[in-house]
This record gives structure tokens, sequence and C-alpha cells, in this order.
């Protein structure tokens, strides 16, 4: 955990929001759906899938914004920044904006989700693609070829 330098905190863009990190994330990503270009105005979400014994709300309370389905995205109630999103049926984790922490310098995305949707020029250096998500099998190889791969932040 030391090598991870955690507690890391985080926030949306008021303040009004914060957020604390205190265990390393099984994966990150970029994903290039349509519904993640949409609701960050931009090529893809960047996302850290971090254990959800290891985040914490610490200031505010989110509202659910985005699709109100079952997959619940969260925003900051006054400035709408995305904060996270807690997947259908998948309590296990939670997948933070990788930049609502306030230091988000060492993010590099390992995978790449729904490439099939991305747009022609947007590029990452993830180590792996696939044109929707991973089959759920593939999880396991993944997050344990992350946890010995992944860019860690630097000291404080």
């Amino acid at each position: 955990m030391n090598e991870w330098n955690l507690p890391w905190e985080g926030g949306c863009r008021c303040g009004q929001v914060r957020l604390r990190i205190s265990a390393p994330p099984l994966l990150t990503m970029a994903c290039h759906c349509t519904g993640c270009q949409r609701m960050t105005a931009s090529a893809f979400s960047l996302s850290a899938a971090i254990p959800t014994e290891g985040f914490l709300v610490t200031k505010g309370e989110p509202v659910i914004g985005g699709l109100h389905g079952s997959t619940r995205h969260y925003f900051c109630p006054y400035c709408m920044s995305w904060m996270f999103t807690r997947p259908e049926g998948l309590d296990m984790f939670v997948n933070v904006r990788a930049t609502m922490l306030d230091d988000a310098s060492w993010f590099t995305p390992f995978i790449e989700t729904w490439t099939d949707e991305k747009l022609p020029w947007a590029s990452t250096p993830a180590v792996h693609r696939y044109p929707k998500f991973p089959d759920f099998s593939d999880y396991e190889g993944l997050t344990a070829e992350y946890a010995k791969k992944a860019v860690r932040p630097a000291a404080r």
C-alpha cells in the first residue's frame, strides 16, 4: 500500500464535495462510449476502479445525474462535476473520475473500453483495448497484470 502513497484526496471543481481514496485502484481506464463523450464533453472519460471499502465521500452530498438508471453517476449538486460511478451489480468497486483527484498527474489508463465508438483521432497509451467491455472472466487477469505494471504516484 505504501508504494501507492495513499490516501489520496480529491473533489469537484467548486470544492463542495470532497472524497478520500485509501485503497489502490484495481484498474484504470478510458471509456470511449458516446455516453461518456457526452457526459464529459470530451473524447472519453477517465476512471480508476477503487475498491468500495477504500472510497469515502468526506464532504458534501453528491447527487445522481447523467442517466438515472441502475448504474448511478454521481455529480456535485452545485458545479455538476461528474465525480464517480457505482456500476450496476458491481458493488465491490467505485469508478472514480481520475481528474477529480487533487493530483492526477500519475494517472494512465491501463485499458480502453468501447473503442468501437471512439472518435477517430482519440488515442491513449492504454495497454489493452476492447470494442465494448472485456469479458467478465478477463478482469481477474487484467487486475493482476495492472497490480504488477501500473504507474504509481510519486512520493509526496
